[in-house]
């Protein structure tokens, strides 16, 4: 993409699934990613599936993040990608937080969301910028390009 190219913003939704309440994470995480350049839709806390598909529907979404910190993710996150499939979304999808009550061992964790459909999954420990990073090698972008791309839109 050259300097003088106009394109859109690569588009996030970003939610807490679930009865989670849990609201400081995606608060900074909705920081992070809007000062790289990403235009950001939170959705918040105690966020349906029905809203994250519709969300991500109606802002054409490049990738829809998903936080739950309260330990029941996988019970909220049953079916979630079989009603993106029927409502025809196709976007990168990422969870991460407390994902499991008890969660020793994350490995089994993420091959459990993995089979769900996520495409990464992360822990409570990830910073902002592994899913800044993420985000760019998944979308093939830069955050210069997101940041650009922003300015001009």
């Amino acid at each position: 993409m050259q300097l003088g190219e106009y394109c859109m913003p690569t588009t996030v939704i970003l939610g807490v699934i679930g009865s989670d309440a849990h609201v400081v994470g995606i608060t900074i995480l909705d920081q992070a990613l809007s000062a790289a350049g990403f235009d950001v839709e939170n959705l918040g806390v105690q966020t349906s599936q029905e809203e994250f598909a519709a969300a991500a529907s109606e802002h054409d979404a490049d990738a829809v993040l998903v936080s739950s910190l309260y330990g029941h993710a996988e019970q909220d996150c049953q079916g979630f990608h079989e009603l993106l499939a029927r409502e025809d979304i196709d976007a990168t999808t990422y969870i991460g937080g407390n994902l499991a009550v008890g969660q020793d061992d994350f490995e089994q964790t993420r091959a459990t969301f993995r089979k769900l459909g996520f495409n990464k999954v992360f822990d409570s420990e990830t910073t902002p910028e592994e899913v800044i990073r993420s985000l760019e090698r998944d979308l093939g972008i830069s955050t210069r390009e997101a940041e650009r791309d922003r300015v001009q839109a």
